[in-house]
């Protein structure tokens, strides 16, 4: 856990141009989680500033907040409000932050961290077709345009608008378990878990109407996780031939079904370790993997960790 309060203060930056959407998905995300978090929105001088919408926002809140954050989100702004240098008053604003304070962009606001040297040697991501802007401004950034966020430690980004749900529900995972994420998710009716690395932008053609989708055929494969799954038999529930059902798999998730089934069951083995004193071995079994050293593999691949280091490290939190 970050922070030595209870709740954790989360400081929100409005910046002139914030996007209303983003700006609200800390507040209405990390709102949720039974009162874990103080949710607090500033701008740079006190004042309303400007929305990328034709209404203009009031906060109660200057910069002065941000020295008290234990958590800081800048939200995104509109392309044109991106200059190639840090206004003055938001780079004042920024330095007001605490060493120790995690950092949070959503979309485009990685430009502005990235103009305050933040995320110079570092890696990041933001909306995907801002990369080649970003690229050319920040070379010293290891830009990921192909994900949905990247958790580098202290700071972490996201790609565009919905993504920013996604980093914020990785937040409540990350310092509290994936009982109070699902919570949370159910609360907000967004989807649970949505991997950092998967594809932020997939291109869909349109369906043909009446056209069958594999919606519930991955309903059908999570109630049998233990089971061993092959494509043979989730094509088979599908009724579709091999070729057709891995091409619209890939089509509407942006995973091959093979991925797509490791990650359901590393994200089921996540919380069984969180919330369950089962043995690895028992683990691995019920959702799927052939043994405790294959959930070990495809955990530590996932996460950097091994399922003791992270079964305590929850221990610990709760």
């Amino acid at each position: 856990m970050r922070g030595t309060r209870n709740p954790e203060r989360v400081v929100v930056l409005a910046l002139d141009g914030v996007y209303p959407f983003e700006l609200g998905i800390p507040s209405r995300i990390l709102g949720a989680a039974g009162g874990r978090y103080e949710v607090l929105t500033c701008t740079v001088d006190g004042r309303p500033v400007r929305t990328s919408a034709d209404f203009t926002i009031g906060v109660e809140h200057g910069p002065e907040v941000l020295e008290t954050a234990d958590t800081v989100v800048v939200a995104s702004v509109t392309p044109a409000r991106l200059p190639d240098e840090l206004p003055e008053e938001v780079a004042a604003a920024l330095a007001r932050i605490r060493p120790d304070a995690r950092i949070v962009s959503i979309c485009t606001a990685a430009f502005v961290l990235a103009a305050a040297g933040l995320l110079d040697g570092r890696k990041a991501t933001t909306h995907w077709h801002m990369t080649d802007l970003f690229r050319r401004r920040y070379p010293q950034v290891d830009l990921d345009p192909d994900v949905l966020f990247v958790d580098d430690g202290r700071i972490l980004t996201s790609a565009g608008a919905a993504a920013g749900v996604d980093v914020c529900l990785h937040i409540v995972r990350s310092d509290h378990g994936s009982e109070l994420a699902n919570f949370v998710a159910r609360c907000c009716v967004v989807p649970p878990f949505r991997d950092g690395g998967q594809a932020q932008y997939i291109e869909r053609p349109v369906p043909v109407s009446g056209a069958a989708g594999t919606a519930a055929t991955r309903t059908w494969a999570l109630e049998r996780l233990d089971e061993p799954l092959t494509l043979t038999d989730l094509a088979a529930h599908a009724r579709m031939s091999l070729r057709t059902f891995a091409r619209r798999f890939h089509d509407e998730v942006g995973l091959s079904p093979g991925r797509w089934l490791i990650q359901q069951r590393v994200a089921r083995a996540r919380h069984l370790l969180e919330s369950s004193d089962l043995p690895v071995d028992r683990i691995a079994a019920q959702v799927g993997f052939a043994t405790g050293a294959s959930l070990r593999q495809h955990l530590h691949a996932a996460i950097g960790v091994s399922p003791q280091t992270y079964r305590r490290t929850f221990q610990t939190t709760r």
